[in-house]
């Protein structure tokens, strides 16, 4: 003979979640989301970040690669504009670990100190830079320089 179970209630053969239960789990997935969107701006911060340095110091690189060629190193400070967004400062000072240079001397070593800045006057952003550059009379054009064609 089978035995047969005593038929259950309703309320127990159709269990779901209480509002309790499901404003619990909805609360809990907004929170989540929440901290998942601030990783993601955060991370796009980042990326931006990173980005802008890497086109400065590909702005200073020509700069400082193209600054006095075919043309004396003159000491001082001067500033510009790349692009609407980027500017630059360039100051130029004579560089001697050992003092001053003798003014008789052909070469003269020189300090180039370059700031790329770009970003609001408020919050400006920016980096640096510092190269020395060789300059005389067979670097700047002097006599003793090649001529082109010859």
């Amino acid at each position: 003979m089978k035995r047969m179970c005593p038929a259950l209630p309703n309320s127990r053969r159709q269990r779901g979640f209480s509002l309790l239960e499901v404003v619990a789990a909805i609360l809990l997935l907004a929170v989540t989301f929440t901290a998942l969107m601030k990783v993601a701006g955060s991370a796009i911060n980042l990326t931006q970040n990173a980005a802008d340095h890497s086109e400065a110091a590909m702005w200073a690189r020509g700069k400082l690669d193209s600054a006095f060629v075919g043309e004396p190193v003159k000491p001082g400070n001067s500033s510009g504009q790349f692009n609407k967004k980027f500017r630059w400062q360039l100051n130029v000072t004579p560089w001697n670990q050992i003092g001053a240079a003798p003014p008789n001397a052909l070469l003269h070593l020189y300090q180039l100190d370059l700031d790329v800045l770009w970003g609001s006057p408020a919050h400006p952003r920016s980096a640096h830079f510092r190269t020395l550059r060789l300059s005389g009379a067979d670097v700047a054009g002097g006599p003793n320089q090649m001529q082109p064609g010859l």
